[in-house]
């Protein structure tokens, strides 16, 4: 969320660039309820203020053996005055948290302003989409072909958008997963194994509640919701805490299946493995001092790159626009991997420095020193990979004529030295 006093104090430039991220919230209530708030809590503490020096004459008139009785009824009073004040405060607090909930982060300023992708920035690309002398087959129909993808038998377990993998299809995710995360730990990432439920409480700190409310799966009886992306747990692995600096930069990497609703997806949006309700993910998570944020977004950035390089896949990287980058992002670059049966890029990661508007949810803190005051970290995430997305771009890229796939080199030593993955000899 956002610093109230930012908002207060920069209410023209906040219009105008909520306006640019699209958002409807009404920030005239908002400032109203925030400054209902604060002269409400002046009053209260004037009064108990009061209240205080009442009772200490008191006490002083009682040891002093003086009748007390006309100060009583003033002491009461007091008393009633806030009492109901806290009430007041608690209901103003209620109806300012939930409006505050539904804000936006800020965009940085080097951020392009627009409404929708069309005002998308591709910064730069990186390979060359491989020139094949045959017309391109899709993810799927390789799948088919080499008996590793099945949507059919997935959906007669769960319904439309799962899958099954088998065989080398299943090994080839596996190899991929810990390729990921042994090439992140080697660039001083700590590894963590999370929750996949989490509370409500945990998705609105990390920004997935009350916006996205609808697209997580419930478990209504537990109160508990399956996790959209290691994002939300990792957000909340400190919370409430109140780190020391010389623990910054704290880079965590972890692996997760993801669920997700994905309500209002079509098209080529839903075929399949594009978009899926339950898909694995290793994300990138960093908390960092806030000077130093957007310096971390290009390394973690380049990071998650750092994959797609080993795996030889040709990708663009995209500043996302005011009107299309994330609810809780300040600045979002997208990696977006070449898929010839679609003779485009499709998105494979998007990393986001949220500066401290996760950490304001969640109370994660910092201390410059031992005895300072503490101040709010910074906090970025990033795909590094989407499990699902790399297996399907690997098939798309590296297929041959005959309808087998090259092996990355990279990804060899994870595959027992696999170079070549055929259909089975019937």
């Amino acid at each position: 969320m956002l610093d109230p006093k930012f908002v207060r104090e920069h209410e023209s430039e906040v219009r105008q660039t909520l306006s640019n991220c699209g958002s409807t919230v009404d920030l005239s209530l908002y400032l109203d309820l925030e400054r209902r708030r604060r002269d409400l809590t002046t009053s209260v503490e004037k009064r108990k203020s009061r209240k205080n020096k009442a009772s200490e004459e008191i006490s002083k008139l009682k040891r002093e053996g003086q009748d007390v009785s006309a100060w009583l009824p003033k002491l009461q009073e007091l008393s009633e005055e806030i009492k109901g004040m806290e009430n007041e405060i608690a209901a103003v607090e209620s109806d300012f948290r939930k409006l505050e909930l539904t804000l936006c982060n800020l965009p940085h300023p080097s951020v392009p302003i627009g409404r929708d992708e069309s005002a998308n920035q591709i910064i730069r690309h990186w390979g060359t989409p491989p020139t094949l002398s045959f017309q391109p087959k899709t993810h799927t129909e390789l799948g088919d072909r080499l008996s590793i993808l099945s949507l059919e038998r997935a959906s007669k377990m769960s319904g439309s958008r799962f899958a099954v993998l088998t065989g080398l299809g299943a090994q080839l995710e596996r190899a991929l997963m810990n390729f990921m995360i042994d090439t992140h730990l080697a660039n001083n990432y700590i590894e963590v194994t999370v929750p996949h439920l989490v509370t409500a409480e945990s998705m609105e700190a990390s920004g997935q509640f009350p916006k996205f409310i609808d697209q997580a799966f419930a478990i209504e009886k537990d109160q508990l919701f399956l996790i959209p992306t290691a994002e939300v747990p990792l957000t909340n692995l400190h919370r409430n805490e109140v780190l020391s600096k010389n623990l910054l930069p704290r880079k965590y990497v972890a692996y997760s299946p993801c669920y997700r609703r994905e309500a209002g997806s079509y098209g080529q949006e839903t075929k399949g493995l594009i978009r899926l309700h339950q898909f694995d993910k290793v994300e990138l998570y960093q908390l960092v001092e806030p000077e130093k944020s957007f310096e971390a977004l290009e390394s973690l950035t380049q990071d998650a790159e750092r994959i797609l390089q080993a795996l030889e896949l040709p990708y663009r990287v995209t500043l996302l626009c005011t009107g299309d980058k994330s609810f809780a992002s300040s600045k979002t670059y997208d990696l977006e991997v070449w898929l010839p049966s679609q003779n485009s890029y499709r998105e494979i990661s998007s990393c986001s420095n949220c500066t401290d508007f996760q950490a304001r949810r969640a109370n994660i803190r910092y201390r410059q020193e031992a005895a300072s005051k503490p101040n709010y970290v910074h906090t970025l995430n990033g795909s590094g990979l989407a499990i699902g997305r790399t297996w399907l771009a690997i098939l798309e890229n590296f297929q041959q004529k005959d309808g087998s796939i090259v092996i990355p080199r990279a990804l060899r030593p994870y595959c027992h030295g696999l170079e070549i993955l055929k259909a089975p000899t019937l």
